[in-house]
């Protein structure tokens, strides 16, 4: 019995998910990992139009036009994501419209993000494009991450 309990508290093994990016949507659009899993995101952004990928809760808005801009709890924070592709958008160009963390992509661009998720992770998070003042996630570029014991 004790052997049985000591299997079942081990942490998922590592997970690979592919996450393509287009115009407007994820796919797939819903995703789910365990806590304490070590998580390789590859993203592709096969669109014809610039792509990201911010993971949170709570949508803040840009106070000058009032569109989308981000999350106010970043999925990330505390995880330090490794990443690393091809035709990855400049956190500079980036930054000034958004808050958190953040993966751009260009047209034909990729990356792949590894991390470990925390246990205080647990729960439903969003995914969400806010390119362009934050018209892709109002054209219904967003998704779900979905954190599982």
């Amino acid at each position: 019995m004790g052997l049985l309990l000591i299997g079942c508290a081990q942490p998922a093994g590592p997970v690979e998910i592919r996450i393509t990016m287009n115009e407007y949507k994820f796919e797939p659009d819903t995703i789910r990992v365990k806590a304490g899993q070590e998580v390789r995101l590859v993203l592709v952004n096969a669109g014809r139009r610039d792509h990201e990928l911010m993971i949170g809760r709570n949508v803040m808005r840009n106070v000058r036009s009032g569109n989308p801009a981000g999350y106010h709890t970043d999925f990330f924070a505390g995880l330090s994501p490794q990443v690393s592709g091809e035709k990855i958008k400049k956190e500079e160009e980036e930054a000034e419209a958004h808050a958190g963390f953040m993966v751009a992509l260009e047209t034909g661009g990729w990356a792949t993000l590894v991390f470990t998720v925390h246990a205080d992770r647990v729960g439903e998070w969003e995914m969400g494009c806010f390119e362009e003042n934050g018209s892709h996630y109002l054209s219904g570029m967003k998704g779900k991450l979905v954190v599982e014991r």
